[in-house]
């Protein structure tokens, strides 16, 4: 049986995000995996604190690859394995015709609802882009991702969970770490935008104290909506509970994560995967996400590791998180499964094997390659928007 000797990742930009499973591949099989990026990464990302200053040996910077375009789309060709992210797809256009393994590692592409009128152009554009071939397959970095595709008849049976892989920590005692959070502590981490929606933990934190709870939000993040969230908590008489801490590097944000003990994830559809919520699973909070988010699903077994609440309904993640307040015995619990989802399952390493393992699969021409039942690389169901009922 042949082994997987050669991988090619190509995105947009190098980024933590993307470094626990790069790390984990190149561990693995050495100097036959390479990172290409495409572009330079952008001004907003680097204020947010994702530039990495000494990139790994197989990182090709996008400087490297567009002085040598030639010799990397050689590679690119010649490789047993690429996974395309945010890339130009005539970078594996060669590979698809000549039926090479491609997997495509994409959220969903319907982050608005697609307007009827463009189904007809979209159908024959993607049928160019994406031909049927057991080779070319999906990774689902969103649990609506296989749905939006299904719809044009495309990656029937070659759709995979995946997302992404933050960097995993493992605590000796979780049950300690759990313990010793700030009692009453509540966390919302995101870019101040519309379709994040920092508005709904302001709503959620006038509501608690109303209701006379005695709790500490902490916002952090910047952006466009910046100040009117800072009116919005003067206007709401909330000041002395919620504070907006401004923008944080990753390892500052784990931090707080580490420390609160309830996590409010309240984006909408457009959030692609919401590689937030790994990271704060893996701290061991407990999480009140909405259903539309597309690692959610993936992620998130209703009251056994979070509680996941109907996107827009402000009345429904109050209430939950209320009662994350009130239930110490079920906070904790959630908290602790939360971390478990992450150390046993949805982290790098488990995904490097279950990724390899599909792969070779495909090398080998194995007619079904689908050998996991659940979790990472299982196969990518189809999901309705409208599947939480609450």
């Amino acid at each position: 049986m042949r082994e997987i000797k050669t991988v090619v990742f190509l995105s947009n930009f190098f980024n933590h995000h993307q470094q626990p499973f790069s790390e984990t591949v190149y561990n693995r099989i050495g100097v036959g995996y390479q990172f290409i990026e495409t572009e330079k990464m952008t001004e907003e990302r680097r204020n947010m604190g994702w530039e990495i200053e000494n990139l790994p040996e197989y990182v090709i910077t996008v400087e490297q690859y567009n002085y040598k375009k030639e010799m990397y789309q050689d590679l690119i060709d010649e490789a047993d394995v690429v996974i395309i992210g945010s890339a130009p797809n005539e970078l594996v256009e060669h590979r698809i015709r000549s039926k090479k393994i491609v997997f495509h590692y994409l959220e969903r592409p319907f982050k608005s609802k697609e307007e009827k009128w463009k189904i007809p152009i979209r159908m024959f554009t993607w049928r160019r882009i994406y031909p049927q071939n057991r080779k070319h397959c999906l990774l689902c970095a969103s649990a609506y991702t296989s749905r939006d595709f299904a719809m044009f008849g495309l990656f029937r049976d070659r759709c995979y969970k995946w997302g992404y892989f933050t960097e995993l920590r493992k605590y000796e005692d979780i049950e300690k770490v759990i313990d010793a959070k700030k009692r009453n502590s509540i966390l919302w981490v995101a870019r101040f935008i519309d379709w994040k929606h920092p508005e709904v933990a302001i709503q959620v934190a006038k509501r608690l104290k109303t209701a006379g709870y005695q709790f500490e939000l902490n916002i952090i993040g910047d952006g466009i909506l910046k100040k009117s969230i800072e009116e919005q908590v003067r206007s709401e008489n909330v000041e002395d509970c919620v504070h907006i801490l401004g923008s944080m590097k990753p390892v500052q944000v784990r931090s707080y994560m580490e420390m609160s003990e309830v996590f409010l994830f309240t984006s909408d559809r457009n959030e692609g995967w919401g590689a937030v919520l790994n990271e704060a699973m893996n701290s061991a909070c407990a999480i009140v996400a909405s259903h539309a988010i597309g690692g959610v699903p993936f992620l998130i077994r209703n009251h056994e590791n979070g509680l996941i609440y109907k996107d827009g309904e402000v009345n429904d993640i109050y209430l939950k998180t209320k009662w994350l307040l009130d239930n110490t015995h079920k906070r904790k619990m959630l908290a602790k499964n939360a971390y478990i989802t992450i150390q046993q399952q949805w982290n790098p390493e488990n995904a490097t094997t279950r990724f390899l393992t599909i792969a070779e699969k495909l090398m080998n021409d194995e007619k079904h390659a689908m050998p996991f039942d659940s979790g990472v690389c299982s196969s990518a169901e189809i999901l309705r928007d409208d599947w939480y009922e609450g």
